[in-house]
């Protein structure tokens, strides 16, 4: 099919985490909210937590438009979102809660349009082309079966392609929609920076920038073989056709996922010697967290991966690949070990996490029973990395 023809859907739920919140806290609608941090304790004679004299290492999960409109955004630490939007009220994550959320949108954007890519908690590509109705009348129509169940909004772009989409469903935000043809890049494409174009991180803008290329319009205009010489001959032939508008990829049906992680970021750097113990029942909880993430989704890990954050906010992984694939604790705790021996650990740490990837449907996989759980008491996990 000509890719002109096709119409691609990209729907993104607008400010996803923090809009479930307002669902169980309506009386903070229009106001500054932020979500992070850790339990969060109000001030006396106050309902909620303010950001105003926050202390630790949190960052904001996500946060409303009325927070956004004072610079705070998802990822930034919540120490410098407090100096921006003081006032903003903090609430803790709920991820249950956006799990749910999340399955039931999706099961109400399948009513309307089965073709799904699933690309994350809070947002997928739909293929509307061989759907009856017009573009806008099927927005109109995803967007009501999205808020019948979950009381939320999105905001919806339809172009032809998933690249075109992507940006589109962000110039309307929120509870946007924006039909957009490869006519008109030229208008609303173009002006727009870089960086939007999913793909183009910030070393990439940077770089761009360096060279007096700042939107995707002065990008457009750059030779294809100059982008070869200087970003390489795939990312220089993709770059030129991101900013053409150009995109054949088809919808990723599967979806499956590649792997499951968790990691926390201490509230103090922490010494991987002088802060063993700590550091052991961290690592311990996050294998348990990790296993029961295993069990919930039906799934066995044929790798394990650790990711270490130090002080200086350099980062490290380092994975092992298993024998047999695992999906408990005990066993998860063990390849975390053997993946720990294989990084320095003189300096603090700022941040842990543990990655179980190579993922294979344990209904799929006849495994031998794991090893009887050992309760062990808190002093024997000294030995963190050991």
């Amino acid at each position: 099919m000509n890719s002109a023809l096709r119409r691609i859907a990209h729907l993104d739920m607008d400010a996803f985490f923090a809009s479930v919140e307002l669902l169980e806290h309506p009386e903070l609608r229009g106001l500054p909210v932020v979500v992070g941090g850790r339990r969060p304790v109000a001030a006396e004679g106050q309902s909620y937590a303010r950001l105003k004299g926050y202390v630790g290492r949190g960052v904001a999960t996500t946060c409303t438009y009325e927070a956004r409109a004072f610079g705070v955004h998802s990822g930034m630490g919540l120490m410098k979102a407090a100096q921006l939007a003081p006032e903003a009220i903090l609430l803790p994550a709920h991820f249950e809660a956006y799990s749910a959320a999340s399955r039931a949108f999706k099961v109400a954007v399948a009513t309307v349009a089965p073709v799904i890519e699933d690309r994350g908690i809070d947002e997928i590509y739909i293929d509307l082309t061989d759907l009856e109705g017009d573009s806008l009348e099927l927005a109109h129509r995803l967007k009501a079966a999205v808020r019948e169940a979950t009381g939320l909004s999105c905001s919806i772009g339809i172009t032809p392609n998933k690249l075109l989409s992507k940006l589109a469903s962000e110039l309307e935000k929120p509870d946007g929609i924006t039909i957009l043809g490869l006519e008109d890049l030229s208008t609303r494409i173009w002006p727009l920076p870089c960086s939007a174009i999913n793909g183009i991180g910030p070393k990439a803008s940077s770089k761009l920038s360096g060279f007096q290329l700042h939107t995707i319009g002065e990008l457009a205009q750059a030779e294809p073989e100059w982008l070869v010489e200087h970003f390489g001959q795939s990312y220089g032939t993709w770059l030129h056709a991101a900013a053409h508008g150009r995109d054949e990829r088809p919808l990723s049906l599967s979806r499956e996922p590649k792997s499951i992680s968790r990691e926390t970021t201490f509230e103090r750097d922490l010494h991987a010697k002088l802060d063993r113990e700590a550091l052991s029942q961290v690592l311990l909880k996050l294998c348990e967290a990790l296993a029961r993430d295993l069990e919930r989704k039906g799934y066995l890990a044929r790798s394990v991966g650790i990711k270490l954050r130090y002080e200086d906010f350099s980062t490290v992984t380092r994975d092992v690949t298993l024998a047999l694939p695992i999906a408990d604790a005990e066993s998860l705790r063990a390849a975390a070990r053997s993946s720990l021996k294989r990084v320095p650990l003189e300096r603090r740490l700022r941040l842990l996490g543990l990655r179980a990837g190579a993922l294979v449907k344990a209904a799929d996989y006849a495994r031998p029973a794991p090893p009887p759980r050992v309760a062990e008491e808190p002093g024997l996990f000294s030995n963190w990395s050991e």
